[in-house]
């Protein structure tokens, strides 16, 4: 299905699953995709941001990702996993934006 790819192909797949995961626990949660120099080939780093705050870090082996991203198993642990990151954010904010718009 979607296992195996480049480590750009691959970065692209991880940030929009963790995008889509997360904003369906609010649409204004944004993910930061690290995948800098350092990790090229190796490794990424994601944190999910709900306006000037974020949520701790997450690691992933690219190998780990690229390996398994075609595994309903794996995808449904993750999106789990997201989703309670997202909703602990969300909730450490306290207080609704109820600003008129």
């Amino acid at each position: 299905m979607f296992s195996g790819g480049t480590y750009h192909e691959v970065a692209r797949w991880l940030w929009n699953f963790l995008t889509a995961h997360a904003k369906r626990v609010d649409p204004r949660i944004e993910v930061v995709l690290d995948e800098d120099d350092e990790r090229e080939g190796k490794s990424y780093g994601a944190r999910l941001r709900f306006g000037h705050r974020f949520g701790p870090p997450l690691e992933f082996a690219f190998r780990d990702v690229a390996d398994h991203r075609g595994s309903l198993a794996w995808c449904s642990a993750l999106a789990d996993r997201t989703r309670g990151l997202a909703r602990e954010l969300v909730a450490d904010q306290g207080v609704a934006d109820v600003r008129p718009r």
